[in-house]
């Protein structure tokens, strides 16, 4: 599962790769971060890295999946 996080006075954006069963888990952090609009969002990728983010300076989070989506017209 994919994490992209946007920023504000930034054009980049950051990708986080998370297990799919820390899904709901991870929701709900980012969430409760930007409702308090303070403090630091904590994040665990799925390699082990920790990411500290500022929830003030979130412009938006897109939560999606890392399935592979087909192309074309196979089967068709």
């Amino acid at each position: 599962m994919d994490i992209k996080i946007g920023f504000t006075e930034s054009p980049r954006e950051l990708i986080i790769k998370l297990e799919e069963a820390a899904r709901g888990d991870a929701v709900t952090r980012i969430k409760d971060a930007l409702k308090a609009d303070e403090g630091i969002l904590e994040l665990d990728d799925a390699k082990g890295r920790t990411y500290l983010i500022n929830a003030e300076e979130v412009a938006y989070v897109e939560v999606g999946s890392d399935a592979a989506h087909p192309v074309g017209f196979m089967g068709a």
